[in-house]
């Protein structure tokens, strides 16, 4: 194998099917297919419709970055499958039956054209975007690093991304992502909610309601310093609102977003810094898709350098669910002399993230 390899990843956790490939670290394509508009009628994702979108999208979605491949390569036409050096995949966490289909998809390829597979991390990969970023030089370790999306908030410390991630804290009920949408829904605003949230304060108050900031009293600490809780949140924003409504005044929709929003900026970005002076790490990598939200980028960047902390951020293309962050961590796994995983895994929803790749081969069978 070439010392910086040709990885397809597949990546199928959730409502959006992406296809990535690289070499070593450097980005060739990034496919991504969203079944989110079939989503939007319901408020949420349902996860059967997720995986038959992903049976549908996944071999045009394939083509498409074979396609997009063969330009950066230098190629007439597109990257012939055969080329490639290894497939990877996401093994876990996230819908079960969305996972399956991905999965079973990349054994059949890995299968058919003889090729190593790696089943990897969903989290760790979100971590491993960062490496498609040249222009911001390798990551150092160690780092804090916050995922925050739809399905997942979790703090992070990463001691190396191909061989020690600790999990510090994660959301005990809903995700940040989860709770935007269902305040979103609440102030009647369409779904996905956190473009909707972040559109609807951008003229409002953020210190117009004093919204509860979920586990961050002194009694919370001993327990669950880096854990997360946006559920009551929830319920404060729209008791508030019911409350407006029964007593005949109208909703400043505005205003309850930016405190809303606020208080999920405030608890995401102080328990992350809180981690960063804890274990004397004066980085922090941020990463999912709720990355994308403006206030969020614009309050951590300036804690972060009144902290001495340096922030990084993937480019937004990269923070959402793709498969090019799957491509690049089986990369640096391939780099770093990790043998490709068995064909005996499954997929995992509830996969732990220190576990950055199952099903790895024993280190004396042939790779």
């Amino acid at each position: 194998m070439t010392p910086e390899p040709l990885v397809l990843g597949i990546e199928t956790s959730c409502d959006e099917t992406g296809i990535g490939i690289v070499r070593g670290r450097t980005l060739l394509s990034n496919t991504i297919a969203s079944s989110m508009d079939e989503h939007a009628r319901y408020g949420g994702v349902i996860p059967e419709i997720a995986a038959r979108a992903h049976l549908e999208a996944l071999q045009p979605s394939i083509q498409a970055a074979l396609a997009e491949a063969g330009s950066p390569l230098g190629l007439p036409g597109a990257l012939p499958l055969a080329d490639l050096d290894a497939i990877a995949v996401t093994s876990g966490p996230g819908l079960a039956g969305a996972l399956m289909v991905g999965v079973g998809a990349a054994k059949a390829l890995a299968v058919s054209l003889d090729k190593p597979l790696y089943a990897v991390n969903h989290l760790v990969g979100h971590i491993a975007a960062d490496v498609l970023d040249t222009d911001a030089g390798p990551l150092q370790y160690p780092t804090v690093a916050l995922l925050v999306s739809g399905g997942h908030t979790s703090l992070l410390l990463v001691r190396d991304l191909t061989t020690d991630v600790e999990l510090l804290g994660e959301t005990m009920d809903d995700a940040a992502g989860e709770a935007f949408d269902k305040v979103a829904r609440i102030l009647g605003l369409p779904y996905p909610g956190g473009p909707q949230i972040d559109r609807a304060a951008a003229s409002g108050d953020p210190a117009a309601i004093r919204f509860p900031r979920g586990l961050s009293r002194a009694s919370d600490m001993a327990k669950h310093r880096y854990d997360f809780s946006f559920s009551g949140l929830k319920t404060a924003v729209a008791r508030w609102i019911e409350q407006r409504e029964a007593a005949g005044d109208p909703v400043p929709v505005a205003d309850v977003a930016a405190s809303f929003r606020e208080a999920v900026v405030d608890v995401l970005v102080t328990k992350a810094l809180d981690a960063c002076a804890r274990f004397d790490v004066p980085r922090l990598l941020l990463g999912g898709g709720v990355i994308a939200n403006r206030r969020l980028r614009e309050v951590a960047l300036a804690r972060a350098a009144e902290a001495g902390v340096t922030v990084r951020i993937p480019p937004l293309s990269l923070c959402t669910d793709n498969g090019a962050m799957i491509a690049a961590l089986a990369s640096q796994l391939i780099m770093s002399g990790r043998a490709p995983s068995t064909l005996d895994f499954g997929a995992d929803s509830t996969l732990p993230v220190t576990e950055i790749q199952v099903a790895e081969r024993d280190a004396g069978a042939a790779a």
